[in-house]
């Protein structure tokens, strides 16, 4: 079973290395794929050296992740974030675990590069299957042909991976693998990690809600604008 690892990226040279040395340590067979979107600190030809680069002139997370896709070979495509380290032999689990052919796809668990308390107790719910629980930071893996099925990610600003496991779990059964996918606390850790969370929640809520992505995105992101301003 080939899986392609699926990587979006934008100004990510502090970590790209990083993602794609845990990648390349698995075993069995993969490639590694990575989306830039025109990246301005070198991102693309650092990730070069270990990876097949395609360059996006389209920023966002899903329009990348589905030019990623369209480029795939894979089987079973892996869309992991730029921040984000795979765990040991997870490759290996999630052969595994599609050797059942009613497994679609899902996600592993979540760990943050931080040993705050608060950081860990939000860590440690990703361990439950609730739905809620689960988003595009731990890692969402999926069978190519139901990807194709489903029109892959659904190409908007924000909210994108909650989108896509919501029609996948209708299309099938997912499930859980229970190694966690370590990713940084960076957004936590800049704007609080209580502050961070709420607002998390609370976008999740409006969108379930029916807020549009675009005005999720323009709160989202504000957030960025207001520490900037208050360090200045």
């Amino acid at each position: 079973m080939r899986i392609s690892v699926i990587i979006p990226t934008l100004n990510e040279a502090k970590n790209i290395l990083g993602s794609l040395d845990s990648i390349g340590r698995q075993q069995g067979e993969f490639e590694i794929i990575v989306v830039d979107g025109c990246s301005a600190d070198g991102t693309a030809d650092l990730a070069r050296q270990h990876a097949r680069v395609i360059e996006s002139e389209e920023r966002g997370r899903a329009v990348q992740m589905n030019a990623g896709a369209r480029h795939a070979c894979g089987e079973v495509l892996v869309f992991l974030h730029a921040d984000s380290y795979f765990p040991h032999n997870g490759l290996s689990t999630l052969r595994s675990a599609f050797l059942d052919p009613r497994i679609i796809g899902g996600t592993f668990t979540l760990k943050f590069d931080s040993q705050k308390i608060l950081l860990r107790l939000i860590a440690f719910f990703t361990r439950f299957r609730f739905r809620f629980f689960h988003y595009g930071d731990q890692g969402i893996f999926v069978r190519r042909a139901i990807f194709d099925e489903l029109g892959g990610f659904k190409e908007m600003p924000i909210m994108e991976d909650i989108d896509f496991l919501q029609r996948l779990r209708r299309r099938g059964q997912v499930t859980l693998i229970k190694q966690p996918v370590t990713t940084s606390a960076r957004r936590f850790l800049r704007h609080g990690v209580v502050r961070q969370q709420l607002l998390d929640i609370a976008l999740v809520i409006l969108y379930l809600l029916g807020v549009r992505p675009e005005k999720l995105s323009k709160w989202y992101y504000l957030t960025d604008v207001t520490i900037r301003k208050r360090k200045t």
